[in-house]
């Protein structure tokens, strides 16, 4: 049975959900399923503004065709060649065969790649800035590279100033029925996943989505509809704030994170005495997290949110325990920056992870780090308490 919403009096909302799939892009947990997101504008001239991932295409195409009625597809607009948007490109254009694909040279390429239909026969090849008079409403292009595609565009339809945002905007989280964020508990049950989604998976170009949200800021824009998640039509300046803060690497709230590996409870039993010590300082809402037992696409998130953060984890075959290591590779990759850190280490012998982890540290840009490394030998004693002062200290100041 279809399921389609309507979104403004032209355009129609035709997705669909996965709560079935586990990993999205066969890495990222995702516990709340996920929503593959595409619009049809019904104008003179009909536009189907990109399409889904193969698991839901069934879905997909009764919405299609209950939407389209008795007309035929004029154009499909294709903002992001990922697979999970553009997987059943071509069964639309078998179904659709006088259809007119528009996208931009790269996006051409990238098609030719995956398909082996006669793309060319079907291209309309659009450039920055270009236009699309679909009746009353003329769509215009703009490129938005390395988000986090190299073909990545948006498309604005200047009538009902709606942006069609590609993955940018976009969250983790299957749709319950309400598609629009003033229709859930955004803050509160969403916001955890848009940020996860942001700083995992376009983490590492925040220069580009900067670049991106200047361009969109230039327009006037009511309406933002993502390849994922609910769409915006209230409240835009909140969201775009978020952005403006994941893009930069800028802190988003005021409090400290804890990231620690333990292999017999004593590092853990280390940390949860920094911890009490913080709150008595005044700390509210610490975060804390076992490295080993929290996905790394959680742990990154909390860190781009988060302004303060203290590692911790024992030396394991000579190195930093694999876990804490990973995930340090994951901020790195992430072009992590602008954090407080402090380091804490253990060991029974030969301990050298403090050391390791401050190299990897000192290679991410603006990172204040705390000269002192607090070492504990096994077990942390009453005597090192003072240490542990240190880095409240540090971190509070």
């Amino acid at each position: 049975m279809y399921n389609v919403k309507k979104v403004t009096e032209d355009l129609y909302w035709i997705g669909a959900s996965d709560r079935r799939l586990a990993l999205f892009e066969n890495i990222y947990p995702i516990p709340r399923g996920v929503s593959y997101n595409s619009y049809v504008l019904m104008d003179e001239k009909t536009v189907l503004l990109d399409t889904v991932d193969k698991a839901v295409s069934g879905q997909f195409f009764e919405n299609l065709e209950h939407v389209l009625g008795e007309r035929s597809l004029d154009y499909m607009i294709v903002n992001h060649m990922e697979p999970d948007h553009c997987a059943i490109v071509e069964e639309v254009a078998r179904r659709y065969p006088d259809v007119r694909i528009v996208g931009n040279a790269k996006t051409f390429t990238m098609m030719k790649q995956f398909f082996t239909f006669d793309v060319d026969a079907h291209a309309e090849v659009i450039k920055e800035g270009d236009t699309l008079n679909t009746g009353k409403h003329t769509l215009a292009f703009a490129m938005i590279p390395m988000v986090h595609w190299p073909e990545a565009m948006v498309t604005y339809d200047a009538y009902d100033k709606v942006l069609f945002s590609a993955d940018a905007f976009g969250t983790f989280g299957a749709l319950n029925g309400n598609i629009f964020a003033d229709e859930v508990n955004f803050e509160t049950e969403w916001l955890d996943d848009a940020r996860r989604y942001l700083t995992n998976i376009v983490g590492k170009y925040g220069t580009q989505v900067q670049a991106a949200l200047k361009k969109a800021l230039t327009l006037d824009i009511a309406i933002i509809c993502p390849l994922h998640g609910p769409i915006w039509r209230e409240n835009l300046a909140w969201f775009i704030d978020k952005y403006q803060k994941w893009s930069t690497y800028t802190p988003e709230d005021h409090n400290v994170l804890i990231l620690y590996a333990s292999i017999y409870g004593n590092t853990e039993s280390a940390v949860e005495a920094l911890a009490g010590k913080l709150a008595d300082a005044g700390e509210k809402n610490i975060a804390m997290y076992d490295v080993s037992v929290t996905d790394p696409s959680y742990l990154l998130s909390e860190a781009f949110r988060c302004d303060r953060i203290v590692f911790a984890c024992p030396t394991y075959n000579a190195g930093i325990f694999p876990k804490m290591e990973t995930l340090l590779h994951e901020l790195k990759a992430h072009n992590f920056q602008n954090r407080k850190a402090a380091v804490m280490e253990n060991g029974t012998w030969a301990i050298s992870a403090g050391k390791q982890i401050k190299e990897i540290l000192s290679q991410m840009k603006n990172m204040e780090i705390y000269d002192e490394t607090v070492t504990v030998k096994s077990s942390l004693k009453e005597n090192q308490l003072a240490q542990l002062d240190g880095i409240v200290d540090f971190m509070t100041k």
